[in-house]
């Protein structure tokens, strides 16, 4: 069968077959992940907004750099990463813009970070709050070999400091979108990797991008349920140098 040739068919817009429908709005998803109060918080350094380098220059200098030192990243360039990817750049009374725009402004990515080593943080599974730049410990240990074997054998997420594993709760988009959602959320997780990438750079650090894993393996990692929420892509961040 080929499903990718028929998802991508089957997908499409017609200008004769689009029909209006109306929005429950009752129905709509919440727009955040949240977990039991009881979970262990930590409150991410404030991020630069207004430093970094170039734009061109970052560009230019973005490699997917998959040999990484096993020195630490600081607490300041994990964070810095993070807000780069997916965090809120205004707030007003009804919405929270972000660095990456979203389909809909229905942000259906969860952005996980398996730390290995970063400076003030014990190894683990944790997910990034959105709203409150912090980050919770979903499950304390070294995660780092296993999700080196969920993606194919590739060491680098192994030897980075930290990884960032982006999943989607698909609801959130098929709720307005419907079947068009799943063009859109891969949309979305690649507006954000960019992000990851480039603040990388201007941390000094490296990164590599990687959509080839066993997806029940990492949804099991960051406690995923495969369905209603399921892993669609990751980055390794390190020390390169």
């Amino acid at each position: 069968m080929n499903y990718g040739d028929d998802f991508q068919r089957l997908s499409r817009y017609n200008r004769d077959k689009l029909g209006g429908r109306s929005l429950d709005w009752a129905a709509k998803p919440g727009q955040y992940k949240t977990y039991p109060p009881e979970l262990e918080r930590f409150e991410l350094e404030k991020p630069d907004r207004n430093g970094g380098g170039p734009l061109y220059s970052l560009l230019q200098h973005r490699r997917s750099e998959r040999n990484y030192k096993t020195a630490a990243v600081s607490a300041a360039g994990l964070s810095q990463v993070l807000w780069s990817a997916q965090g809120v750049t205004l707030r007003t009374e009804h919405h929270q813009f972000r660095t990456a725009p979203s389909a809909g402004g229905l942000f259906p990515i969860e952005t996980y970070c398996i730390i290995n080593n970063v400076e003030g943080f014990k190894p683990g599974v944790y997910h990034y709050q959105v709203p409150i730049h912090a980050l919770v410990l979903v499950k304390e240990g070294n995660f780092g070999l296993e999700l080196a074997r969920a993606a194919l054998g590739q060491k680098m997420l192994r030897d980075a400091s930290f990884n960032l594993v982006w999943s989607a709760v698909i609801e959130r988009s098929k709720w307005k979108y419907e079947q068009r959602a799943y063009r859109y959320i891969y949309l979305d997780a690649g507006h954000i990797a960019q992000n990851a990438a480039l603040a990388a750079v201007a941390c000094g650090l490296g990164s590599c991008q990687v959509g080839a894993f066993f997806d029940d393996e990492v949804d099991k990692i960051i406690g995923a349920d495969g369905e209603r929420e399921f892993s669609i892509y990751m980055t390794s961040v390190g020390v390169t140098h």
